[in-house]
């Protein structure tokens, strides 16, 4: 399995910590005081949490995971908000030079992660 890494410094780590449980229906491989480690095989991912005194401004525009159907957009809404998570929700939408179903959750720092379909490409 081939992970993507990403590596978030956070304020509140047991906040995060928390949310991130939801948010990819796993528990953490490794905690440490100032530190967590996810690993996710849908998606694919190897998150990390490292707490810091202040994290300061959105330095990352958002982030996202790409799914295959419209399906697959709801089931992931589905479950978020069975979590207990707002999902904004974009059907249809113009976004990224393409049509596209997707909703939105928002971590505790103000990161925005969406689950999306692309329908088609367009100009």
């Amino acid at each position: 399995m081939v992970y993507v890494h990403i590596g978030l410094n956070v304020e509140d780590l047991k906040e995060s910590k928390q949310f991130y449980e939801r948010f990819l229906g796993v528990k953490p491989v490794k905690e440490k005081e100032n530190y967590v480690k996810f690993l996710s095989n849908e998606p694919a991912l190897n998150l990390t949490l490292k707490e810091v005194d202040e994290a300061k401004g959105n330095q990352i525009n958002h982030l996202g995971v790409q799914v295959q159907s419209k399906e697959e957009v709801l089931q992931h809404k589905h479950r978020l908000e069975e979590a207990g998570f707002f999902a904004r929700e974009e059907m249809d939408t113009n976004c990224c030079y393409a049509i596209q179903d997707k909703f939105w959750v928002t971590d505790p720092n103000g990161i925005e992660w969406e689950y999306f379909y692309t329908k088609v490409d367009v100009e």
